[in-house]
């Protein structure tokens, strides 16, 4: 699917963490919209993306100037408190335009110079290993989140067509790990996988985080439900993995090979 591109020129960046990120201070977005168009994504029952004429998935807000807003912003939120930002709530900092227009690389570059206390990168994209030097100098102040719903490519391509394989998330997993960037491996949504998968993973993290549309679309599932998903999951003969309690097939599973305090649920995964 072909995405148009849209310049804007915001006049903030950083908005207050509510509801499921009221853990931290602020959410930070590069971009609006998402090239990735995910079947399931929440995101596409907000007011962002009900009053746009295009569908989601085909459009690309990018930020101009977006490194001087934040620096100002930053400052300002620093000299009021502690300061935790989850980057990004309603987008993939790392769009596939990333490549080029560097937005989310100019956003760290202005916090290396100016640490906030603690920044979350939530990414599906493998391009997030291209600053893994900026990753670096954030120390402990960082964790990349690299979202893996499944170990199955097939389950992948039917839910997210246009989202980046499998097998490069988890190398790029492996490379942030090697490089020694804190991370986990988030199983967000919780798409039917096979048993082998707690062990592909435990090879590259000891951090997991597992959330469903039950516990992480901010409605108890009901937006998720208005996407007609479940109609997927019939479409491939696995309705019972669209269940509140299809989570603890794969939350049980990792319980055999991590200890309970690698595994996070939902919410708690997410916190600084």
């Amino acid at each position: 699917m072909k995405s148009e591109f849209f310049y804007k020129y915001p006049k903030t960046l950083l908005n207050k963490g509510t509801g499921f990120l009221s853990d931290y201070s602020h959410s930070l977005n590069p971009y609006t919209g998402c090239s990735f168009g995910c079947s399931y994504c929440y995101v596409r029952q907000m007011p962002v993306s009900i009053f746009r004429k295009e569908e989601w998935g085909t459009w690309v807000d990018i930020k101009q100037e977006a490194a001087n807003i934040l620096r100002k912003e930053l400052r300002r939120a620093k000299e009021k408190g502690k300061v935790t930002i989850f980057m990004s709530s309603s987008t993939d900092p790392y769009q596939p335009i990333e490549h080029k227009e560097k937005v989310t690389r100019s956003l760290l570059e202005v916090m290396v110079q100016d640490p906030p206390d603690f920044l979350f990168v939530q990414t599906r994209s493998p391009l997030v290993r291209r600053d893994i030097d900026l990753l670096l100098l954030l120390k402990d102040r960082v964790r990349v989140s690299m979202t893996v719903e499944t170990d199955r490519e097939d389950i992948r391509k039917h839910f997210t067509p246009g989202a980046p394989p499998i097998s490069a998330r988890l190398k790029t997993l492996q490379l942030l790990t090697d490089a020694g960037v804190p991370v986990q491996a988030t199983i967000a949504p919780v798409l039917p996988s096979s048993e082998q998968f707690p062990e592909k993973l435990k090879r590259l993290v000891s951090r997991v985080c597992v959330d469903d549309y039950f516990m992480g679309d901010g409605s108890g599932g009901k937006r998720t439900k208005n996407l007609g998903i479940y109609s997927m999951y019939e479409g491939i003969g696995l309705e019972k993995w669209y269940d509140p309690s299809a989570y603890r097939i794969v939350y049980e599973r990792l319980l055999k090979v991590f200890s309970k305090d690698q595994v996070y649920l939902s919410q708690k995964g997410f916190a600084p």
